[in-house]
């Protein structure tokens, strides 16, 4: 995708452009469902539709029941109340009208270490509650071992009851697909529920990615939506717990006005997704074609490129690091020269630290030298041409500085 300014987008996983008919709903919501879609008068029900509206698509796209899904501010916010959910107070466990309860908790989680922020920074604050959690490492391709996942399970279950297995269906960085399906079997053999970040999977790859997750996370701005709105979807007879307190909306869940432009927009794009997979598996020729030119431009450069995840991946995502280089320096050359990327999550750009994902696959070193490239379905074999061509620029030019001279 390329702006009329000569920019190349090539940081989809981050966010994607709002689709034209994405916008279009918006504005039209924007000028029939200003009220508050709480109110019982007539403009707070003509809002109210758009409400349930967004919960229906979002049900759709996901393959739970509309009545089982609750609409949130995005990914992060699902994730955490995913999450929270599994364990209680020591003594009385949830308050008053589902109110979190804020005592010691109790119960066991497991989780891998390659999960986006959302997910390892509420699964170290459960930790810090009285939550015993079992930490998975990834093996070097990527991937989750169910061999892995299994072994933690039982570690886990002999200190406390394991309660929830949370598990990505697409990693965020290196788009590998996790074994979501063996995952489901695992923990509910053993009694426990699974939840399955399917914020980059949806949209992106067939309902196989997360079959069999009791819980799924979505965000609506990866899908061509809008940001600030979301959606967790559980299967019947789960009873979630709030993160946040205040009023009856979204059943008590989620607290707070709901709003009725961003979920017509949220609708638009889940539709959309519905038959955005086969988009998408169109784009594997692209990516590949994108993975081997930069290699090509590496090694004319002095040093080829290694790849960052193997075996099964979304066919969008590639991750490539540059011995000798630093990814956060590349990106910021490759973005004066007009080309957007990323060194990692966007949720945690802005810090010192080399992803966490890379780190627990295959070091920190190779962390640091990393660059994601994501496209989607607007990149064009132009692109792809071009965004070479100015990363070969970039390379040359950083080569003296590379070299110490």
């Amino acid at each position: 995708m390329r702006s009329a300014a000569g920019l190349i987008y090539l940081d989809w996983n981050a966010t994607t452009p709002p689709h034209p008919e994405v916008l279009a709903a918006m504005q039209a919501a924007a000028e029939v469902a200003w009220a508050n879609p709480a109110s019982v008068h007539g403009p707070g029900r003509r809002a109210r539709a758009f409400i349930e509206q967004a919960r229906e698509a979002a049900a759709r796209l996901t393959g739970f029941d509309a009545r089982d899904v609750t609409l949130t501010s995005g990914g992060t916010e699902a994730n955490n109340l995913a999450l929270w959910h599994a364990f209680g107070g020591e003594a009385s466990g949830a308050g008053a009208a589902g109110a979190p309860a804020w005592g010691r908790l109790q119960g066991a989680l497991v989780v891998s270490r390659i999960e986006h922020p959302s997910v390892t920074r509420a699964a170290e604050a459960l930790a810090g509650r009285g939550v015993e959690v079992a930490w998975v490492d990834p093996e070097p391709s990527g991937r989750v071992a169910p061999e892995a996942l299994a072994a933690a399970i039982d570690r886990a279950a002999a200190v406390a009851p394991v309660r929830l297995l949370s598990l990505q269906a697409v990693n965020h960085e290196t788009g590998v697909v996790q074994p979501v399906a063996e995952a489901a079997a695992l923990a509910h053999a053993r009694g426990a529920r699974l939840h399955v970040d399917a914020v980059q999977a949806v949209g992106r790859l067939p309902p196989e990615a997360w079959a069999g997750a009791d819980l799924v996370s979505v965000a609506a701005h990866k899908i061509r939506g809008p940001k600030g709105i979301g959606a967790l979807a559980a299967r019947p007879g789960i009873r979630l717990r709030p993160v946040l307190l205040g009023g009856a909306q979204e059943r008590g869940l989620r607290p707070g006005t709901q709003d009725p432009i961003a979920a017509a927009g949220f609708a638009v794009a889940a539709r959309r997704a519905l038959d955005a997979p086969a988009r998408y598996a169109a784009l594997a020729p692209l990516r590949d074609r994108l993975e081997a030119e930069l290699l090509d431009a590496g090694r004319a450069a002095g040093g080829a490129p290694l790849r960052n995840g193997q075996g099964a991946r979304a066919p969008h995502v590639a991750n490539l690091s540059w011995p000798g280089w630093r990814g956060d320096e590349l990106c910021a050359a490759l973005d004066l020269e007009g080309v957007a990327v990323s060194s990692g999550s966007a949720c945690s750009a802005g810090t010192a630290e080399p992803s966490p994902v890379l780190t627990a696959m295959l070091g920190a070193e190779r962390a640091a030298s990393a660059v994601r490239f994501s496209i989607g379905e607007e990149t064009t074999e132009g692109d792809i041409a071009e965004a070479v061509r100015r990363v070969a620029r970039v390379l040359t030019r950083l080569r003296p500085l590379r070299a110490g001279t």
